[in-house]
Parts: structure tokens; C-alpha cells; sequence
């Protein structure tokens, strides 16, 4: 038997699925699961209690465990015991779940946190090119996701929820994730497609979908390019403002239509310089964050790290 506090649990909440994967220290995904979250949604003990009782199969599957990280896709408590606002699983607003966890299964510890923050924690602890002590994580997915690590920890705000990037307010004063989160950029792809049908090719009536944007964009669909120079552009204004209020070197994005970022890179770099002045843009690095689609869940693994002192 293993030490017990060579492995950890990461527990990723989204919308639709949980994923959970056991951990050890240097960031190895040991085993893994992914769950569809409908019988916890539907359940009528609520999605709290029901996601409680389920997690019960992986702390006897795995005996070793005795740290748990829950990452959750929204606001929670700056004490990081209770959800405040979860758009995708609104039965958990109001819900004190690490204190139900820990009435429960009083021999384990659990550390919860926001998704984005989640994954920048996993960065910085399992990262492959060594992350800075201080970095901008921007996360960009079915929304947009972000979170600041200052001096190795994440930046919380007054109230414990600092840093939500994706309701800034941008162009037309729409909120940063509905002009690029997944449906902003599907949105945009329509609009260039209806606009350039000569240059659209296989685009033309396809069923659109970001795999579809990434893959056309690697061959060179110019309408595929075209959309992604857009969203650089918007995405691209919206680090300058993050910049010039948290004078951060250093900006990595995840999610999974960072898949896409070489194609945004170009105009997202012009559009961040061109606003800057040199001491802010002399030292910036931009780059894709290393932990790609493990980057919920091993972020998850991370808080164990984070909140215990392992």
C-alpha cells in the first residue's frame, strides 16, 4: 500500500458530465471516469446530496485517497465551502457542499474552487514549461473562463470571485463570452460564411462546430482564418484592459478552442501591442496552456496541493 497521501482525487464539474480522475504528485492521470450529470440533475434529493452519495464509490474504489479537489463551473463562497451561482446546475446555488462532503465522509478532506481557477492551479503545479509565479489563465470554451495566480496563489478578490473575464463588457456592450465563447464564435462563423460563400468551400452548409472551425482553419480555409483573426481581435482588447490592470508578463489560454490558438495568434499579438505601450508589452508571453483536455481535472487534483501544504 501506496502512502495515502501519494494520490489524489480530481473531481471536474461541468454542466453535462463529471469527470474524475485519480492523481499522483507529478501530475499523472492513474485512472480516470467521466460521468453524465442527468441522474444527478434529475434526481429529486437535488443535485447536492445525489452528488454526495455518488461520489462515495470513488473514495472506496480508490483507498489511498484522502485529498479531494472539486472544481465547479461558477461562483462560490471566498471560504469555498458553498456554490453561489452555477448557470449550468442551478440546484446547487445556495448549496454548502464541502460541508455535506465533510459530514459524510468525515476521514477525507475536500477543497473546492472555481473551474478556471481550477485549471491555472493545475498549470502551475503540473505545467510542462515550469509556469511563472504569476500568470493570467484564460480558459475558452462553451464560455469563458479566468483566473489570476499571484505569488503561486489564485487571486480572489473581496468577496472571492475576482477575475471573471468573460462578463466584461466589450463591443456593443455585449459580455466578452457571447461575443467568443463557443456560440459567440459559432455566430461569427455564420456571419463571414453568409458574407464570403465563394471562400467558405466545405463550410457551405455544414453543421457548424468549433472542431469543424479548427480543423478547416489547419487547412487553410480562409473563411476559418477569417473567424479566428475576428475573435483574436475581441479576445485581443480584452487582455489589454486585464494588462493594464493587473500588470501581468505572462497570459496562458486552455479550453478547448485554445486548440485553434496558432490562428489566433497573429492578430491577438498585433492587437495587444498596438494598445500597449513598451513596458507593458516588451516582456509579454502568450501561450497555449500544457495540460489541455486533462486541465479540468488534474486543476481539480492540484487543490489538494494548494490547501494542505502536500
Amino acid at each position: 500500500m501506496q502512502n495515502q497521501e501519494a494520490h489524489f482525487l480530481g473531481v471536474d464539474v461541468g454542466g453535462t458530465h463529471l469527470k474524475i480522475g485519480l492523481v499522483d504528485r507529478e501530475g499523472n492521470i492513474l485512472d480516470f471516469e467521466k460521468e453524465n450529470t442527468t441522474p444527478y440533475r434529475d434526481s429529486p434529493e437535488g443535485f447536492g446530496p445525489t452528488f454526495i452519495a455518488g461520489l462515495e464509490k470513488y473514495l472506496l474504489k480508490y483507498p489511498t485517497v484522502k485529498n479531494v479537489g472539486i472544481g465547479l463551473p461558477g461562483l462560490i463562497s471566498k471560504d469555498r465551502t458553498t456554490a453561489l451561482e452555477i448557470p449550468a446546475i442551478p440546484a446547487l446555488n445556495g448549496f454548502n457542499l464541502k460541508g455535506g462532503l465533510e459530514e459524510k465522509f468525515p476521514k477525507h478532506t475536500f477543497f473546492l474552487e472555481n473551474d478556471a481557477a481550477a485549471a491555472a492551479i493545475g498549470e502551475f503545479y503540473f505545467g510542462k514549461d515550469d509556469p511563472a509565479q504569476n500568470f493570467l489563465f484564460i480558459t475558452m470554451g462553451t464560455g469563458i473562463g479566468s483566473a489570476l495566480v499571484l505569488d503561486g496563489e489564485v487571486f480572489k478578490g473581496s468577496r472571492g470571485n475576482a477575475m471573471e473575464m468573460g462578463h466584461m463588457l466589450s463591443k456593443g456592450a455585449a459580455r466578452l463570452e457571447t461575443l467568443v465563447g463557443r456560440q459567440g464564435i459559432l455566430n461569427i462563423m455564420s456571419r463571414l460564411i453568409d458574407a464570403y460563400p465563394e471562400k467558405a468551400g466545405v463550410l457551405v452548409g455544414a453543421e457548424l462546430g468549433t472542431h469543424l472551425l479548427v480543423d478547416t482553419a489547419k487547412a487553410g480555409n480562409p473563411v476559418s482564418l477569417m473567424v479566428f483573426e475576428e475573435v483574436g481581435r475581441i479576445l485581443g482588447e480584452a487582455i489589454v484592459s486585464a494588462i493594464r490592470i493587473l500588470d501581468v508578463t505572462e497570459v496562458y489560454f486552455g479550453g478547448g478552442i485554445s486548440a485553434g490558438l496558432e490562428f489566433m495568434m497573429p492578430t491577438l499579438d498585433r492587437t495587444i501591442k498596438q494598445y500597449l505601450t513598451q513596458y507593458y508589452g516588451k516582456d509579454l508571453i502568450l501561450k497555449k496552456a500544457t495540460l489541455e483536455n486533462n486541465a479540468g481535472t488534474l486543476g481539480a487534483a492540484a487543490l489538494c496541493f494548494m490547501g494542505s501544504g502536500l
